[in-house]
């Protein structure tokens, strides 16, 4: 009786494709002692009607340690440049729960009532400076007048509560300031106090991220102050 049994596919009757190792490009590279093999056949095989002249040995010698110390000293740069982001990232994890001025007008109180601070950018005589505090809808919350002030930064703090001296729920708020300078209105840049909630370290060459309060991120060379 005939009979026909299937094992099954058996991949080593069929012809295999020969695998070719992928090049990562050590093998370009010449060491100290690839060269100094080579000098040796050189010197090995020279014509001796024509020897190799003591000054074109020394100029190979020479040329060839230059090359690799230059190849050392980018080594060494770049393990210096790594100690310097890992440094930065040890700094930067001491900002965690800390307050840093940022530049913009939009601040993030994380609690009912907490307030906000930060400061008004002026660097002109400003009469008849207003600062108000708008919720997410563009809705005024409070007005805080500021009167005249005299170039410089002009520190502000708000204590959380509305005109009424409601306290105000927890959320993003836009601070705005507008004053009058030589007989024209004119509105002030400013900075704001936000909360460090954590540190990211981003990839190489690339700057520390900083996590604030109100799902913001920001790098680490956008801070203007820590501490409020």
């Amino acid at each position: 009786m005939n009979t026909i049994n299937n094992t099954g596919l058996n991949t080593d009757l069929y012809w295999q494709e020969e695998t070719v190792p992928v090049a990562d490009g050590t093998e370009q590279t010449l060491s100290q002692e690839d060269f100094f093999a080579m000098l040796t056949e050189q010197l090995a095989n020279q014509d001796p009607t024509k020897p190799v002249d003591n000054d074109q040995m020394v100029a190979q010698m020479t040329s060839f340690t230059m090359a690799d110390g230059i190849t050392q000293l980018n080594e060494s740069f770049n393990d210096f440049a790594a100690s310097m982001t890992s440094n930065q990232a040890l700094q930067a994890s001491s900002l965690i729960g800390q307050d840093v001025l940022v530049q913009g007008n939009v601040g993030h109180m994380a609690n009912e009532g907490d307030g906000l601070s930060g400061v008004v950018v002026n660097d002109q005589t400003i009469q008849n400076m207003t600062i108000t505090i708008e919720n997410q809808f563009g809705e005024v919350i409070k007005t805080i007048d500021a009167g005249t002030q005299a170039a410089g930064n002009i520190e502000f703090s708000w204590d959380g509560k509305d005109a009424q001296g409601n306290n105000m729920p927890p959320g993003d708020y836009v601070i705005k300031a507008n004053g009058d300078a030589n007989g024209e209105g004119v509105q002030l840049a400013t900075a704001v106090n936000r909360h460090v909630d954590s540190v990211s370290l981003a990839g190489s060459g690339q700057s520390i991220i900083l996590n604030l309060d109100g799902d913001v991120s920001i790098s680490l060379d956008d801070v203007i102050q820590i501490g409020s």
